[in-house]
């Protein structure tokens, strides 16, 4: 059986991970520029990982900066076949409290579109498929492990990705309610699109840190940053935990749509895609692109 690479992408707060043996240092080269930061690579809990600093070590980089093409790019370069996404969000919701853990199921774009999201372009077009924008299967086994963890679990709901950096206005904050949005967070849409399209698995460990500011006329105290830094560490221990308990559970073979989602979606006759594109792609679309 093949050895598994698992990549883990750190977000606010989650710089690093300990426990990690063989620790290597890599750089990668990417058709789309540098990454976020190094990937670091090495065994956690026997499994192979690749971790990733989102926002950088010393978080230098926005949500609206971030290199998600590069990031993802160089997580497919390295081998991975999974990627867990740990995350920062906050909560819509009165039942989803601060310092539970959300797994959600879905996505709502609310950016300002500067963002690249799609590795295709540049003579060619593909239309992947994305109703389940993530993978059940690595979803329910971060739910279960973090079960496990003991952490306050939820399992499915709707995270709705804003351009940030400022935090929400009341205004946006009562709309996305009204729409019955669950959580918001500022990053995982776009890796969850790239993901797919590099038929990586994907799934979020969405970590709430606050109630937002629709909360603020119920004596709650509502979105401030000292109160988001201190969940912040506390929700990046219970994460780290959850990932060292779910990394053995991931050594087995897929048998997930994730790794074949490229399948039929190119609608580029492969003759006509230019020579540069095709060889830039040749990562993501060689199985199918000759």
């Amino acid at each position: 059986m093949k050895v598994m690479m698992i990549g883990i992408i750190g977000g606010s707060g989650f710089y690093n991970i300990d426990g990690i043996k063989d620790v290597k240092a890599v750089k990668v080269k990417t058709p789309f520029g540098d990454p976020s930061s190094e990937y670091v690579t090495g065994v956690l809990e026997g499994a192979r990982v690749v971790f990733l600093a989102r926002h950088d070590k010393g978080h230098r980089v926005l949500p609206s900066e971030i290199n998600y093409r590069a990031n993802i790019y160089g997580m497919k370069k390295l081998g991975v076949e999974r990627i867990i996404s740990v995350s920062a969000c906050g909560s819509l919701k009165a039942e989803l409290k601060p310092l539970d853990i959300v797994v959600p199921s879905q996505f709502v774009d609310r950016t300002n579109y500067g963002r690249e999201m799609t590795f295709f372009g540049n003579g060619i077009v593909a239309h992947i498929q994305f109703a389940d924008p993530v993978c059940p299967h690595l979803s329910k086994e971060l739910y279960d492990s973090g079960i496990k963890a003991g952490a306050s679990m939820h399992l499915g709901g709707t995270y709705i990705n804003m351009e940030g950096p400022q935090f929400s206005t009341k205004a946006e904050s009562y709309l996305y309610r009204s729409w019955g949005m669950d959580i918001i967070g500022m990053t995982n849409l776009a890796e969850a699109k790239l993901a797919r399209e590099a038929e990586i698995c994907y799934a979020t460990l969405a970590c709430i840190t606050d109630y937002d500011c629709w909360h603020m006329d119920q004596a709650v105290e509502s979105v401030s940053l000292e109160m988001i830094i201190q969940n912040l560490l506390k929700n990046v221990d219970v994460s780290k935990r959850i990932v060292k308990l779910v990394l053995p559970k991931l050594a087995k073979n897929r048998n997930c749509v994730c790794a074949s989602a490229l399948k039929d979606s190119i609608v580029t006759r492969p003759d006509a895609i230019p020579a540069k594109t095709k060889k830039e792609l040749e990562l993501i679309i060689g199985k199918y692109i000759k």
